[in-house]
């Protein structure tokens, strides 16, 4: 994809910044004809709701029983989760409803992120009929957040709804009984608490597991009380009511360290939540879904790619939430795993790329946590660079602690130049690329001074320290580590495109805060005379000393052309460059896993082939993609299908560079496709319609003022009106690019010239059926 003929921003102005809306968007719709003065939401042309219309057709299935976690249903409201599924080794006798909590870890830093810190299993509840299971039919309805449906057995039925309260935080499952079924069980089994890779790894010398729970009735509350070495608890309390044939069970998950306050907590948020019918309870918990989702809409042709992005929707809101911990590599459905934490050289970051287009920034945890705990980053940082430099271990906690460092217990962040521990130090950088990322998507200015320059400036400054020139006159990186390759090079991509991104970003960022910063000159040093990334005959390489020669399934030695865009096609030669690599990277058959294909399909997007760009995610679907959308490696790993959703948010709209760039890159059969408040750079709104393989309108809502350029796609001469349909100055700079000067609060519409098409929000066709996702009948 070339670049507008007219100049793009300087990226002081794609930078710059208004002040956000306070965190309340747009909820309203696009105005029914172009002379409309009021927004509002329309419905579908048969009179339906078409948020309900899209999610009630992608709600998940089961008519076979889920034998594992990634077959199942799930439920989570960022802090408390459950899989649902088949009891192993006893199927046709009991259902596992899995209790897992994202703040449960242990807190022995002596032991390290992987064990001593490492989130720890609570243990599950089975639902145990009076029968043997002979089927189910269930459904997981994405809308109301809730599992429903009925469990048949020899001897009759069991009717079951089921919810994690988005407030308080309470498992919640209501099961009405046929008669021959009056003596179903419920039965809590305490998980051993100990790390989870402890089944993957040796443990480490001194290791060994908690104790184990302690069970008791506490005046008709039953909790499990799981005491820890380090001291504090976590506690399961549950009380199960009865209400006619219905039956209640009520489970709430507490945490404290280093006080054993969590028993009590616990016992008051079931004594709280048991009282109210299950109906009650879902009024609130439902209103909060249904707000959610109407803040972004999306609907496409291919019904199977569509319900997989509605579910992801589901999922990261299930997962996510900005007080929450950031999220570890299963979420929090914590299931046997050798990643037990939060991991930083990839994972983190492409879980929370989806929440920018679909317009949720009230679930980014990484901006709130990388400030919060802002401090721990400098314990992690080796010794003699803490008073200046920050750093981020490949892996740590919730509170961003790494504890021991060695390859047994933990990833420290490394001295370029040495080993052990291996100097991966670009983690923080990237994962601060998300922080930018959230900037650029509300121009909130607070994000930008308080959170993204300060600790930017400090992550780049621990590069400075090792930055050195060569005899070529150019500055030079020691040996550092390039996630996962294996093996340290000199100059290694992943640290020099960082480096160049980190640098650039500074100088921006102080110009538009007024920042007189005495690293200026430094950084302009570092973009002038940076060497060149290291190329050859495939493509970029690793580094220096390291080519691009195996199977790999990280893009760590491609981060300059995407998600960092400074690599984007500019011209014919670093068009053919990114082609190069792309290929040679992909054409590894055997080490290749999910995210290669996600990283794939957006470079491609990048490029503007759309059909590439759908193969790639055919591929992933096809080869890695489980019946309840779960990705898996050893363990459960969270980021590949949200990344893939983002990789959708790229064929649909990219934004990089200061322009809006609408239907960038869809293929053929996408012939028709929607979209509505789709959050982008600068922080607008866009809204769009494809018809026939024609962009029939686009309109952007402005929510900071910033410099709006777009590339609307209309073929021919377009009219420009604003939210009362009156004609809007706008320039042309070429290449189906228009400018629009936009004060904050203002709307733009495109269309063609003289074309007054229908503006109502509704799904599209799909181009053929497809079956759901879940378990549904062969």
């Amino acid at each position: 994809m070339s670049s507008p003929a007219a100049p793009d921003p300087s990226r002081r102005t794609v930078l710059a910044t208004g002040s956000a809306l306070g965190g309340t968007l747009l909820a309203s719709g696009l105005p029914l004809t172009q002379a409309t003065a009021a927004d509002r939401t329309e419905a579908t042309p048969s009179g339906g709701d078409p948020w309900r219309s899209v999610l009630d057709d992608a709600d998940l299935v089961w008519q076979r029983m889920p034998t594992a976690w990634y077959e199942g249903p799930f439920l989570g409201n960022g802090l408390l989760g459950s899989g649902i599924y088949a009891e192993p080794g006893a199927a046709s006798t009991a259902v596992r409803f899995n209790i897992q909590h994202s703040e449960v870890q242990d807190h022995r830093p002596e032991f390290g992120s992987l064990f001593g810190l490492a989130r720890l299993p609570i243990g599950h509840f089975t639902l145990e009929p009076v029968g043997a299971i002979t089927g189910l039919d269930w459904r997981l309805s994405l809308r109301d957040a809730e599992l429903t449906g009925t469990l048949t057995t020899d001897k009759g039925t069991l009717a079951l709804r089921a919810l994690i309260h988005n407030d308080r935080s309470v498992l919640a499952v209501e099961v009405t009984a046929s008669e021959g079924e009056r003596g179903f069980r419920w039965v809590f089994h305490p998980a051993d608490a100990i790390s989870p890779r402890a089944a993957f790894k040796p443990l480490p010398d001194g290791y060994q597991g908690n104790p184990p729970a302690q069970v008791a009735d506490h005046d008709g509350i039953t909790a499990a009380v799981q005491p820890l070495l380090a001291g504090g608890q976590h506690v399961t309390a549950w009380q199960e009511r009865t209400r006619g044939r219905t039956r209640t069970l009520y489970a709430h998950v507490a945490h404290s360290y280093p006080r054993t306050t969590a028993l009590g907590r616990a016992l008051t948020a079931v004594r709280r939540t048991a009282p109210l019918p299950y109906s009650a309870l879902a009024v609130d918990h439902r209103a909060w879904w249904h707000t959610y989702y109407r803040k972004s809409f999306l609907s496409l042709p291919d019904a199977r790619i569509q319900r997989f992005y509605w579910i992801q929707l589901y999922k990261t809101a299930s997962a996510a939430r900005r007080d929450a911990p950031v999220m570890a590599t299963s979420g929090p459905w914590l299931e046997p795993t050798p990643w037990p934490n939060t991991w930083w050289n990839l994972n983190a970051q492409l879980e929370y790329w989806l929440i920018h287009g679909s317009n949720h920034l009230e679930l980014d945890a990484i901006t709130r946590a990388l400030s919060e705990f802002r401090d721990n980053l400098a314990q992690e940082t080796p010794t003699p660079y803490r008073a200046d430099s920050l750093g981020i271990p490949r892996t740590t906690d919730p509170q961003l602690v790494n504890g021991a460092a060695s390859t047994l217990m933990g990833y420290g962040v490394g001295v370029p130049g040495q080993d052990p521990p291996a100097p991966e130090v670009g983690n923080l950088t990237w994962a601060l690329h998300n922080v930018w990322l959230s900037y650029r998507h509300t121009m909130d200015r607070s994000i930008l001074q308080d959170v993204l320059f300060p600790l930017l400036r400090k992550a780049i400054n621990y590069y400075l320290h090792f930055l050195e020139p060569g005899p070529d006159g150019k500055l030079h990186l020691p040996a550092t580590f390039s996630p996962e390759y294996g093996g340290d090079s000199r100059d290694c991509n992943y640290d020099l495109m960082l480096l160049t991104w980190g640098c650039r970003t500074l100088l921006d960022s102080a110009e538009l805060l007024g920042v007189d910063d005495p690293l200026a000159p430094r950084w302009r040093e570092v973009l002038a005379k940076r060497v060149p990334y290291p190329t050859d005959a495939n493509g970029f390489m690793i580094g220096a000393d390291i080519p691009f020669a195996k199977s790999h399934r990280h893009y760590s030695h491609l981060l300059a052309v995407y998600p960092l865009y400074e690599v984007t096609g500019r011209t014919p030669d670093e068009r053919a460059l990114i082609e190069r690599s792309l290929a040679h990277w992909v054409g590894f058959e055997g080490a290749l896993q999910g995210y290669t294909f996600t990283g794939a399909a957006s470079m491609s997007a990048l490029l503007g082939k759309g059909e590439d760009a759908l193969g790639y995610l055919g591929e992933l679907m096809t080869r890695f993609i489980q019946p309840n959308t779960m990705y898996q490696e050893s363990g459960p790993v969270i980021e590949t299908p949200l990344s893939a959703a983002q990789s959708l948010h790229d064929m649909v709209c990219q934004s990089w560079g200061g322009v809006i760039r609408v239907f960038p890159a869809l293929p053929a059969a996408w012939a028709d496709l929607v979209v509505h408040d789709f959050r982008t750079q600068g922080a607008f709104l866009l809204g769009a319609r494809r018809e026939n393989g024609a962009t029939r309108w686009v309109r952007l809502v402005s929510e900071a003022g910033a410099p709006c350029v777009v590339r609307h796609g209309i073929a021919g001469p377009v009219d420009v009106r604003d939210g009362r349909g009156r004609p809007l100055p706008h320039t042309d700079v070429g290449d189906g690019a228009v400018q629009v000067a936009l004060r904050k609060g203002e709307s733009a519409l495109i269309t063609a010239k003289g074309d007054r098409p229908d503006l109502t929000v509704a799904p599209v066709r799909p181009n053929e059926d497809a079956p759901r996702w879940g378990l549904p009948r062969i």
